[in-house]
């Protein structure tokens, strides 16, 4: 099935910056062993998640270089709405085996959620900028013009990260380790994090 792309360079941007981190290793293998095939499916991926959040959370880009991904607290209608668009996409561009794979991840994380992290908390979902340019402030300047808008709010925000090298970085934006679970399908340790509003 054809897929229509929004933005294939910053969906590539997010792939490369994300190539180690253990879920979307997972989700490509599902998708296919060939790893062209694999590479197409989370370009799809990234790209819908763009959208999703457009429509749905906040979405900030830094030209063709990166992007921040964010859902915010939506009422519970809507959640199953987001969620059964969603699965729709997996099923039409990844196949049913990855749509399994994912909500076998996905259901295991919520729930160990849901003793550290509020349903009215925002959610930094997806954070990616091209490796070349890695280093620079641009992961700085996808996140706190975020972070401020949502101190504004009164809310708190919270992330999973399964890559350890990037808790520090998220630490001197005001986040805290809240609690580290091992997630048994792709067999990694990942961080929630927490940032109180300022």
């Amino acid at each position: 099935m054809t897929y229509p792309f929004t933005n294939k360079e910053i969906a590539t941007a997010l792939y490369e910056a994300l190539t180690k981190d253990p879920f979307y290793i997972t989700m490509g293998q599902g998708a296919s062993k060939d790893t062209a095939t694999a590479k197409e499916a989370m370009l799809r991926y990234m790209d819908y998640s763009m959208e999703e959040a457009r429509t749905h959370g906040e979405l900030r880009k830094n030209k063709n270089h990166g992007a921040s991904i964010w859902s915010k607290p939506v009422d519970a209608a809507l959640g199953q709405q987001i969620s059964k668009e969603k699965k729709h996409f997996l099923k039409n561009h990844f196949g049913l085996e990855s749509l399994d794979t994912y909500c076998k991840i996905v259901d295991f994380m919520s729930e160990n959620c849901r003793e550290v992290v509020s349903e009215k908390y925002w959610y930094l979902s997806i954070l990616g900028v091209t490796p070349k340019l890695q280093g620079k402030g641009l992961g700085l300047d996808l996140v706190l013009p975020v972070l401020k808008k949502i101190d504004k709010l009164g809310a708190a925000t919270y992330l999973e990260t399964f890559i350890p090298e990037n808790i520090g970085f998220y630490k001197g934006m005001g986040f805290y380790e809240a609690k580290t679970v091992h997630e048994p399908v792709t067999d990694a340790d990942y961080t929630i994090m927490i940032r109180d509003p300022k």
